[in-house]
């Protein structure tokens, strides 16, 4: 009798973090076993074939249309649940997806919540403590992956800034555990591709920390260029945004993240990640410096055309 091949299911496959957990995956189990779901694979047909070129399944699972979703998660025998990315509309989507994965018999969820989701101040953690709550309510063996900040968040946030020579915040002296997007992909990939892992909470979050005054002086060290921190209240930082062009959604979570980091929301020191995906974490140091020379050397060839 042939051994059923299990299938690993990883939504949100055109999103950055998705991306790069079936990438990891690739490296550490058959393609054959991978099934990538996307909300529309004949709007995203260039990444849908890419995938399908490696050996990859690819699935049409919409958050929002429940419909697409019974089909998408059939004999799929564990599941990646990448949160969505519309805030505010987080709590119906991701119980659609629990509820189907519970219907098909999925034997494991694991969904990548925030960095200490039941106690986190952050606004963005109300929308992470539903989908937990539903988790539990539903009866399905589940993984709760809480990933901390990406380092990439603030590689975002320089380009405007450098602009300007300041970086303005709301965090005072709180310190900020973030590490690689990789990295928490890497940890994804590991829980999904085996193991025993029902029931496990990891609070996941680089090795190191560091405040937005401390990012500031590595960067203008990197650059070469004057480059300041401007702390301020989270009125007057949101009010900033505002200004800026930020939209209000945007606008109050920079402000509101800004405020928890001050109170300790995004710090964590108990190596978890590092744990997880069996090396340290990628220095927040790395990923900026490589950020800035970039931006400089992009800069510097557009300056010569």
């Amino acid at each position: 009798m042939m051994p059923i091949t299990p299938k690993l299911f990883v939504t949100g496959a055109t999103g950055q973090l998705g991306g790069l957990v079936i990438d990891t995956l690739l490296e550490m189990v058959p393609a054959s076993t991978i099934v990538a779901g996307m909300r529309d694979p004949a709007r995203d047909e260039g990444t849908a074939n890419a995938l399908r070129e490696k050996g990859v399944e690819v699935r049409a699972a919409d958050y929002s249309r429940p419909e697409t979703l019974a089909s998408a998660l059939a004999g799929v025998d564990r599941l990646l649940l990448v949160s969505s990315s519309e805030n505010g509309k987080r709590k119906a989507q991701h119980r659609n997806v629990i509820n189907a994965a519970k219907d098909a018999g999925v034997g494991l969820i694991a969904y990548t919540s925030i960095l200490h989701a039941d106690t986190s101040p952050l606004f963005l953690a109300e929308e992470h403590r539903d989908t937990e709550a539903a988790l539990a309510e539903a009866g399905v063996p589940f993984v709760l992956l809480r990933n901390g900040w990406y380092t990439e968040v603030y590689t975002w946030r320089l380009p405007l800034a450098l602009k300007h020579g300041v970086l303005m915040g709301a965090s005072g002296d709180g310190r900020i555990s973030s590490t690689a997007r990789a990295d928490y992909a890497r940890a994804a990939a590991t829980v999904l591709a085996g193991g025993d892992h029902a029931g496990r909470i990891y609070e996941l979050a680089g090795d190191a920390s560091f405040t937005l005054a401390e990012l500031v002086a590595l960067v203008a060290e990197a650059s070469g260029k004057p480059f300041a921190y401007q702390n301020m209240t989270p009125e007057e930082f949101r009010s900033a945004a505002l200004q800026a062009g930020a939209p209000e959604m945007v606008a109050r979570i920079l402000s509101d993240t800004d405020s928890g980091v001050a109170k300790g929301a995004l710090f964590d020191d108990g190596g978890e990640l590092a744990r997880l995906i069996g090396r340290p974490t990628t220095p927040f140091q790395t990923t900026i410096t490589v950020f800035v020379r970039n931006q400089q050397a992009t800069g510097d060839a557009s300056s010569h055309a």
